[in-house]
C-alpha cells in the first residue's frame, strides 16, 4: 500500500528527513537512499509517495519513494550557479600576489606551498562530498569544508564551486565561506605587517 505526504525537515548534508502524511499523523522516516529517483534531491516540502516499513526498533519507515508527478515535471534546479569569472579571477591574482610575495622574499616559501596543496585537498573534498551527495553516502561536513578553506584553500573552494556547481545553493554556506576567505586573508595581511614579519622571521630562523 502507497501513503502520501510531504518532505519536512530535509537534512541534505546527511540525506535524510521525514515526510508527514497527508490527514495527519506520526512523522515517517525517509533516506535519499529509499528515493526511486536519484537524480532528484529533496529540498524540503516535496509531495511524495512512499510504502511503510519498519526499523529495526519499530519505527516507521518510508521505502520506494517517488515524487508526485515526476515523471511529467522536470527535476527542479537543485545548484545555482558557481561564483563566476570575477571571484575565480580574484582567486588567481590572489595567487599570484602571494607567489610574488614570496619570490620578493617577504614570505617564505611553505606559505605558497601551504595554499597550493590547501587548495588541491579542498577541491578534491567538494569533488567527494558532492559524489557522496548523489549517491546517497555519508557527507563531508560543512564545518571540515569550512575550516579547509580557513587554513587557505579557499581558492581550490571556489574553483569547486564553479566547475562542480556544489555548494551554490544554501545562502548561509555560501556566506560562511566568504567569512572564511575574508579571515584567511586578514591572517595574511597581517603576517605582511612589521609585526608579523618579524615572527615569520625569527620562526623561520629558528627552524
Amino acid at each position: 500500500m502507497r501513503y502520501q505526504g510531504k518532505v519536512t525537515d530535509w537534512n541534505d548534508d546527511r540525506g535524510f528527513g521525514f515526510v508527514t502524511p497527508n490527514g495527519g499523523g506520526p512523522r515517517v522516516f525517509i533516506h535519499i537512499k529509499s528515493f526511486s529517483n536519484r537524480k532528484r534531491r529533496p529540498v524540503g516540502n516535496e509531495l511524495v509517495t512512499y510504502e511503510l516499513r519498519s526499523d529495526t526498533r519499530g519505527r516507521p519507515q518510508g521505502v520506494n519513494i517517488a515524487f508526485v508527478r515526476d515523471r511529467s515535471l522536470p527535476p527542479p534546479r537543485t545548484t545555482a550557479p558557481g561564483p563566476g569569472v570575477v571571484a575565480l579571477s580574484f582567486a588567481f591574482v590572489f595567487l599570484v600576489f602571494v607567489a610574488g610575495v614570496v619570490v620578493a622574499g617577504k614570505l617564505p616559501f611553505p606559505v605558497l606551498f601551504a595554499y597550493l596543496t590547501g587548495s588541491c585537498v579542498t577541491y578534491l573534498a567538494y569533488t567527494f562530498d558532492k559524489a557522496a551527495a548523489l549517491q546517497g553516502k555519508w557527507r563531508t561536513s560543512e564545518r571540515a569544508l569550512h575550516f579547509l578553506s580557513l587554513v587557505g584553500g579557499w581558492p581550490g573552494a571556489m574553483l569547486a564551486q564553479t566547475t562542480l556547481r556544489h555548494k551554490t545553493q544554501k545562502q548561509s554556506f555560501r556566506l560562511e565561506y566568504w567569512v572564511t576567505v575574508v579571515l584567511n586573508c586578514a591572517a595574511l595581511g597581517w603576517l605582511l605587517s612589521p609585526t608579523g614579519m618579524r615572527i615569520v622571521k625569527s620562526v623561520v630562523g629558528a627552524t
